[in-house]
């Protein structure tokens, strides 16, 4: 039995079954309920770490995805720059090509100038090379021409005589000499230098003794050498003595002449293996000269005339020298001025770099001035 509200109800009773059955009913459901919210608590307990694990993974597909992002941007700035670079490789390598077709164009323009220019001096020196050859055939035929003129006498006399006024003519002045000058004997002199007295004027006479020479030059046996020294000696000494007899006057030329051998093989010979000739010549005053030692004696007369003119305008001389005593101390004077006017201008260009340093210096600072942070004058009109 059960009582409910003072009501005793029998277990076997529909209602009280029915009342048994839907309290059961709901302590099942509540059963259930619980079990539910146990399995939900379970689930969710189990649940966290797959749901922490799915955050992860989502935020690594999501770093994926900006990754993605960034390799894509990367990507197309590797392209950009891939590009760039091939542009300008391929800029380089056309400005290169072009120096080096210029360099080439330059070096074959500059090998083609060289070509032209070495055939040309080669076409010059091929000309040179015919000129000279044209000069040593000339040179041939006059050599065989001088053996024949010096082969006769009178064109071998012909040809000292021309070497002689040709060294004459350079050593001395026009007035100091005379050719083919007449003495007062009637004898023919082939050279008269006008030297003051003392020495007074000098015979140069040309002689040419080439037959000895050449005979002693092609002698083979000592038979055929002295004789030769012989013929040497003859020949040399009727020369000394006939310029002794007639190109040395008393109180009309020198005490002395010369006696010109126009071949310095020849006046080496007489000199190395003719001594006495040379010293018998000496004593007759007469003075064997060679081209060399002629010129070498014409300078010293040519000093003996300047000497002499000297004295004889001594008297201009000394004029001359007042007058340029006066000029160099007109000049002194003008230096000296020119001196102060220098000094002045060096003073003038020092005060103006002294005022060009003072502007300058003011300009920096104004310069330096920050025209914004500085107040303007009340009394100053601004500038519109």
């Amino acid at each position: 039995m059960i009582e409910i509200n003072g009501t005793a109800y029998a277990f076997s009773d529909p209602i009280v079954m029915a009342f048994l059955a839907g309290a059961a009913l709901i302590i099942l459901i509540l059963w259930l309920l619980v079990a539910a919210v146990r399995a939900a608590g379970r689930s969710a307990r189990l649940a966290e770490p797959l749901a922490y694990q799915m955050g992860q993974l989502g935020h690594r597909v999501e770093s994926l995805s900006q990754g993605q992002s960034r390799l894509s941007g990367g990507l197309e700035t590797v392209s950009q720059t891939q590009n760039a670079a091939q542009t300008q490789m391929l800029q380089i390598m056309e400005r290169r090509l072009a120096e080096v077709q210029k360099g080439m164009t330059e070096s074959l323009y500059g090998s083609s100038v060289k070509t032209t220019r070495s055939l040309v001096e080669l076409q010059e020196r091929l000309a040179t090379i015919d000129r000279a050859q044209e000069n040593i055939e000339k040179l041939s035929g006059d050599v065989l021409g001088l053996q024949d003129i010096l082969s006769n006498k009178q064109t071998r006399g012909a040809f000292g005589e021309i070497q002689l006024n040709d060294i004459v003519t350079k050593a001395l002045p026009s007035d100091a000499y005379s050719f083919q000058a007449t003495l007062s004997n009637g004898k023919r002199a082939d050279c008269l230098i006008h030297l003051p007295n003392p020495p007074g004027p000098i015979v140069v006479d040309s002689k040419f003794p080439l037959e000895a020479y050449e005979a002693i030059r092609a002698a083979d046996s000592k038979a055929t050498l002295t004789e030769a020294n012989r013929m040497m000696r003859t020949a040399v000494r009727a020369h000394i003595r006939a310029i002794s007899e007639k190109y040395i006057i008393e109180g009309e030329t020198a005490e002395g002449a010369l006696m010109f051998l126009p071949s310095e093989a020849v006046y080496a010979e007489l000199h190395s293996n003719f001594p006495e000739v040379v010293r018998e010549g000496f004593a007759a005053k007469v003075w064997i000269v060679s081209p060399t030692t002629c010129m070498a004696t014409l300078n010293t007369m040519r000093a003996v005339l300047k000497d002499a003119r000297m004295r004889e305008q001594a008297g201009a001389i000394r004029k001359e020298l007042a007058l340029l005593y006066s000029d160099v101390d007109r000049l002194g004077t003008r230096v000296e001025n020119l001196d102060r006017h220098f000094g002045q201008a060096a003073k003038d260009i020092a005060e103006i770099k002294v005022s060009a340093d003072k502007a300058g210096r003011r300009a920096k600072r104004l310069d330096n001035f920050d025209f914004e942070e500085i107040a303007a004058p009340e009394n100053v009109v601004p500038i519109k």
